[in-house]
């Protein structure tokens, strides 16, 4: 006998989008990975690495059981070959604008950039197989929760795309200020706005993952 799943009637539903946002806004930007596992040794890490994924299984799951929608409602869908050019030319401009930022901006203006220089020498003095983990789980995970999730109920609650851009490029900037510091904000602040706007007009979030995975892998893997 099939089971079938009784659709969430208006109200519930907008209430379910509710509490599935807030905790995707919030959650990420609490430290729960460095409260359950302190510390900077490769187990400590590898357990802060898992709590990320559980997020975005949460989420997932949150959708799909309670929700009652498809993944394909957060832009996870089959990627075409057009998923790959697009990623291709986001992640170009991404690295443009970070190349730009430490390279340029932060000579002419003097910016104390020693956080973020200190943070990249931290990850790239760890094991390149972790380095992979890193990019990898930032490249899936962020996506999910910063780009498909956030947008995709803003716009269900509110119906606007530019608060949902604002949300989720604020969400994202927040969550990566712990470690990095206020200069590395900037660029930061600037990709979010690119992978939200790529979202918006592709959603196509495989797309939006490997512009962010080879952004992040320029970084940390080719060194």
């Amino acid at each position: 006998m099939m089971v079938t799943f009784e659709q969430p009637k208006p109200r519930q539903a907008t209430q379910l989008a509710l509490c599935g946002l807030v905790a995707a806004v919030v959650l990420p930007l609490l430290p729960i990975g460095r409260w359950i596992a302190p510390g900077d040794s490769i187990p400590a890490l590898l357990s802060r690495e898992a709590i990320w994924w559980l997020y975005a299984t949460a989420v997932l799951l949150w959708l799909g059981l309670v929700e009652q929608l498809p993944i394909s409602s957060i832009g996870l869908r089959r990627p075409t070959w057009k998923s790959l050019v697009f990623a291709v030319l986001g992640a170009v401009a991404l690295v443009f604008v970070f190349a730009i930022h430490f390279g340029v901006i932060v000579r002419i203006f003097h910016l104390d950039a020693a956080a973020a220089m200190e943070q990249q020498r931290i990850i790239l003095s760890r094991p390149y197989w972790y380095r992979v983990i890193l990019v990898l789980r930032a490249a899936v995970v962020e996506e999910i929760l910063f780009r498909g999730y956030i947008i995709e109920k803003v716009r269900q609650l509110t119906g606007s795309g530019s608060l949902a851009i604002a949300l989720s490029v604020l969400a994202f900037t927040c969550a990566h200020f712990a470690g990095w510091g206020l200069v590395h904000l900037i660029p930061v602040f600037c990709s979010a706005i690119i992978l939200a706007l790529l979202y918006v007009w592709r959603r196509d979030l495989p797309s939006n993952m490997l512009a962010h995975f080879l952004t992040d892998g320029a970084g940390f893997l080719l060194r």
